[in-house]
């Protein structure tokens, strides 16, 4: 909650001090500086005059419209927000992948995660692509990836060694250690996308019994040769030519 403007003028202000007198928060404070509504300091050692504390003050009102009133929030208390806001089910990655549709812009960090800018958050009022991007952005180990995709695991592997299904980001399994995260995730909709590709015969993949060789194998193989060849010098590799799927 912003603190109450206080009217008790002070010989000069440090930054604390200045947010306190214009009844704004740490993060309001900080926004204002950032926009240029509140100047550098005037007096030595980072602080700012009695005279321009007053006239700022005049400006208060303008300063913490602009500010807003959420400050930027990690994934967890973001989706919190959001979830209070629009009455719909937000969770973090749904945050993360808002982020990733330039939705909700992310601000900065914080112990290496990211924060999202708390003026998109408070802005943002599309219900249907919350929910849409809550869906899209849910992550999954590889294990989760092949039953969503109700392929083997073994199916799965190829379509990962060829690069063909790319992990977002890396978690923490069970024996890493704090700064360690070695278990490649998945997007929801990256595994959508895998089951609108004209060739692979998802139900042939699906049919092929334990022990066989996967149909997966051939389009994985294809991806990687194109891979290699896209590495090399020169022009790039014409699938048509190549015959490629």
């Amino acid at each position: 909650m912003t603190a109450a403007v206080s009217q008790r003028a002070r010989a000069g202000y440090g930054p604390v001090q200045l947010a306190a007198y214009l009844g704004l928060e740490q993060w309001q404070f900080a926004r204002a500086r950032a926009t240029g509504l509140v100047p550098d300091p005037d007096r030595p050692r980072g602080r700012w005059s009695a005279q321009v504390a007053a006239v700022v003050l005049v400006r208060a009102g303008q300063i913490r419209a602009v500010a807003g009133s959420v400050p930027d929030l990690g994934a967890v208390r973001a989706a919190e927000f959001l979830a209070g806001r629009l009455g719909a089910a937000v969770t973090p990655d749904g945050v993360e992948e808002l982020a990733r549709r330039g939705l909700v812009p992310v601000a900065g960090s914080f112990k290496g995660y990211p924060v999202y800018d708390g003026r998109a958050l408070e802005a943002f009022a599309d219900a249907d692509a919350a929910a849409e991007a809550t869906r899209a952005g849910q992550l999954r180990t590889a294990t989760q990836s092949a039953a969503y995709l109700r392929i083997r695991r073994s199916d799965l592997n190829h379509l990962i060694r060829s690069k063909i299904l790319e992990p977002v980001k890396y978690g923490r399994g069970p024996w890493d250690r704090r700064d360690t995260c070695t278990v490649a995730l998945y997007r929801t909709g990256d595994l959508d996308r895998l089951l609108t590709r004209a060739d692979i015969d998802w139900a042939a993949v699906r049919a092929t019994p334990p022990g066989r060789r996967s149909p997966l194998a051939a389009p994985a193989q294809a991806e990687a040769v194109l891979a290699a060849l896209a590495a090399l010098p020169g022009p790039e590799p014409d699938p048509e030519v190549l015959n490629v799927p």
